[in-house]
């Protein structure tokens, strides 16, 4: 059974603080339980940070415009984003709580600044944001890692692709892509899940996912019977919270219900194979229909076409079987509507 790599993405979600963000990787790392059937389910695989480095963000005059907002933690944009900024340690501490837990960890690195965080640790994963996909510089210093990398794909056509591509396959092939869509959150008729099958038609050498910035948990669970590996979506621990991407995350039910669902349609989706389950072998004999007479026959009888029909249970002779039975000779009493079993008949 294929397993999905899901990965929890932290973002800004945890408002500054080391304890919210490992208060959220203790939500994804729980497992959950499926009660019907009593199935133990993976929890996530991963979680994913995000480091910036505030000197190399935005230009002067936009770190510095007021920022008045029901979400903001700042006067200007440049305090908001310094107060959700942790330190390279406090990224480092978070990594360990998630390694304790059984947890990789993801990391999106924003700019070559924060290459000095690898001087830390070294995460399973670098991820290159959606917006960073053109930024061949970093992109060129993150390859050269050799980390296995990550891409979204939210603002990025084929040309973009393409290119981010180049650039990091000259120093390793472990590279997984990811579907996005950078609307926040993602309208329906703007989600076009079936680039999922246009990626692994056409980047199939490297790990195909999708990254959900949709309301709910449903287009994940499509995903991936669409074929996505990899599952990336924001979480939280409170959704009503202050912050920007608080109300577009999964809460703890919503985590909880995505993972039993994305965990269950791995079960669903078995083997590309037409066959008879072991699992419907009594609903088979129970609800098929054989052939059965519709009047009484006796003993001598020779059956014809017209002396029978389709009954259930499904335990007897099927419709492509008649010539087993039509034109024999009836050996024993048989009643109206009765199943014939080839022990009431002569070979």
């Amino acid at each position: 059974m294929k397993s999905t790599y899901i990965i929890g993405e932290i973002g800004q979600n945890h408002n500054g603080s080391v304890d919210i963000a490992k208060l959220i990787v203790d939500l994804v790392s729980r497992p959950v339980r499926e009660e019907v059937f009593n199935f133990e389910l993976r929890p996530m695989d991963a979680v994913k940070m995000t480091k910036r480095d505030l000197n190399e963000e935005l230009t002067d005059s936009q770190m510095n415009r007021p920022y008045d907002s029901p979400h903001s933690f700042g006067r200007t944009y440049g305090e908001h984003r310094a107060c959700l900024e942790l330190t390279d340690e406090e990224h480092f501490e978070v990594y360990r709580h998630a390694k304790s837990l059984g947890m990789d960890f993801v990391e999106t690195l924003c700019s070559k600044g924060c290459m000095s965080l690898l001087k830390l640790f070294t995460p399973d994963l670098l991820k290159v944001a959606s917006r960073d996909l053109t930024n061949l510089p970093l992109l060129e210093v993150m390859a050269e890692t050799k980390i296995p990398i990550i891409l979204s794909t939210g603002m990025a056509g084929k040309k973009e692709l393409d290119d981010a591509l180049d650039v990091i396959t000259r120093y390793h092939s472990d590279i997984s892509i990811l579907h996005c869509v950078s609307q926040y959150p993602t309208r329906p008729d703007n989600l076009n899940l079936k680039t999922i099958t246009y990626l692994k038609r056409h980047y199939g050498q490297y790990h195909i996912g999708f990254s959900d910035h949709t309301i709910g948990i449903a287009a994940p669970v499509v995903a991936v019977g669409m074929g996505a590996e990899i599952i990336e979506k924001h979480v939280t621990i409170d959704r009503r919270m202050k912050g920007t991407d608080q109300q577009g995350s999964l809460g703890p039910d919503g985590v909880n219900r995505m993972i039993r669902d994305i965990r269950i349609a791995e079960h669903w989706l078995g083997r590309e194979e037409l066959y008879i389950d072991s699992a419907v072998s009594a609903a088979k004999v129970k609800l098929e229909r054989s052939i059965a007479t519709n009047k009484a026959l006796h003993p001598g009888d020779i059956i014809t076409e017209e002396d029978i029909h389709l009954l259930s249970p499904g335990d007897g002779f099927k419709w492509a079987e008649r010539d087993k039975v039509v034109g024999r000779r009836v050996r024993k009493e048989i009643p109206r509507n009765e199943i014939i079993y080839s022990s009431l008949i002569e070979e």
